[in-house]
């Protein structure tokens, strides 16, 4: 055990990690317009394959460390081999590197190769849903940087479909079991969830484990414009010529901003109507029930103003919506890291705006739904004056939305504050 840590480390200490790369083409017209850089370790060493190296790194707590030696090898060695602007380098990334601080040592190759290159971050879903707005923040950060930005693998876990729309990914990965498995209703669901988001943003899709023409053809017959694999060349150098450049895959998006808080998001396009917490409660169980279809797992996130407003009783319902969903998270007043079973709490101080309002958003691959309400500020004729808080009685301004765009909006507001467990 001791012989492998010092030879870890040495290989990082010394960054003695070099890059491969597989082509990535235009299944259209076969020509190769990218590139994905993979990591390997030292030849014929034990870490030589990536999953040695990175299963390690993460013991070693070094991984933010390694991703960043990885990227500054894959983009030396591309600006060292010409790689031309117009082609795309994809490099693979966990959204904690990007909100590390690159190692002083490799800050120059890294902002040469991000002046000189049209660069992809390829995101894993380890940390869709493990820590969301970390994720969130990567990918604001990236886009500063003028980064595209990938989901990888989407289709192995339902947590790529749900988070996507939050991410709004440049380009979507689709795994290799999409185009390589039967085509049940899981791949169905799946591509379903990509051509939605697709029309929406725009996104260019790339399938990955295409190895033959049938591979090829099914890919773009679902939807693919772009594909990787066997078939188009296994990974390796970069060519040592380059043909006339295509046109750039990815024009990088605007990173979202969204300071307001949910209720200010929807009602500067909805009117706010007034209802009692009887009927609010009432509209809210119905999206809470939509939340729990294992059919679609949903991203479900909740204020409830004050945690003594998550009764045992509702407890025990976010707990048995956490069980079908991607991620449950709730804010209020008080509210503990975890008040039910695999449900988050983050919790709010007393002059935070949010802590003033209810709010139930879902969004899945294919639904998504905002209820948002905030009391007025009660005036001496209003009715409700002088009840208690949590009396089925007390009115509140509220909005419902089910506009696609509007709805994520409110919940990319929500997820960029959730506390990692």
């Amino acid at each position: 055990m001791a012989d492998l840590q010092q030879e870890f480390d040495d290989i990082v200490d010394q960054r003695r990690v070099r890059a491969v790369f597989q082509p990535i083409v235009e299944l259209a017209k076969g020509r190769t317009i990218g590139y994905e850089a993979l990591a390997r370790g030292p030849a014929g060493s034990h870490f030589e394959q990536p999953a040695h190296l990175f299963e390690y790194a993460y013991q070693r707590g070094r991984s933010a460390e390694l991703d960043w030696v990885c990227r500054a090898s894959a983009v030396s060695a591309a600006m060292a081999a010409g790689m031309p602007r117009q082609v795309t380098l994809f490099i693979n990334a966990e959204p904690a590197t990007l909100r590390t601080r690159c190692p002083p040592d490799l800050l120059d190759t890294v902002q040469d190769g991000s002046r000189s290159l049209d660069i992809v971050v390829e995101l894993t879903e380890r940390y869709l849903a493990h820590d969301p707005a970390g994720v969130l923040d990567a990918v604001a950060a990236a886009r500063a940087a003028g980064v595209g930005v990938a989901i990888d693998d989407v289709g192995a876990e339902p947590a790529s479909l749900a988070m996507m729309p939050l991410v709004r990914p440049d380009v979507i990965k689709l795994d290799l079991s999409v185009i390589q498995g039967r085509p049940d209703q899981d791949v169905a669901r799946t591509v379903n969830g990509v051509l939605a988001e697709v029309e929406r943003t725009g996104a260019a899709v790339l399938a990955e484990g295409i190895e033959s023409n049938r591979h090829a053809a099914l890919a773009y017959s679902i939807g693919a414009t772009l594909g990787q694999g066997w078939k188009f060349g296994r990974p390796g150098p970069l060519p040592h010529q380059w043909q006339s450049p295509p046109t750039p895959i990815v024009a990088v998006k605007a990173a979202v901003v969204t300071p307001a808080t949910p209720f200010e998001v929807v009602t500067r396009r909805r009117p706010a109507r007034s209802a009692t917490r009887q009927l609010l409660r009432s509209l809210s169980r119905q999206l809470e029930y939509r939340a729990a279809d294992p059919a679609d797992p949903s991203v479900l996130v909740a204020c409830f103003e004050d945690a003594k407003h998550l009764s045992p009783a509702v407890a025990g319902e976010y707990a048995r919506i956490a069980e079908a969903a991607v991620m449950v998270a709730t804010f209020g007043r008080g509210m503990p890291s975890e008040p039910a079973k695999k449900v988050r709490g983050t919790a709010l101080a007393e002059d935070d705006p949010l802590a003033q309002e209810w709010v139930v958003v879902a969004v899945a691959a294919h639904f998504g739904a905002a209820l948002v309400a905030r009391r007025p500020r009660p005036s001496i004729a209003d009715s409700t004056a002088g009840r208690p808080e949590d009396s089925p009685d007390v009115r509140y301004d509220f909005a419902v939305t089910y506009e696609r765009d509007l709805v994520i909006a409110a919940a990319h507001s929500l997820v960029q504050r959730i506390s990692v467990a």
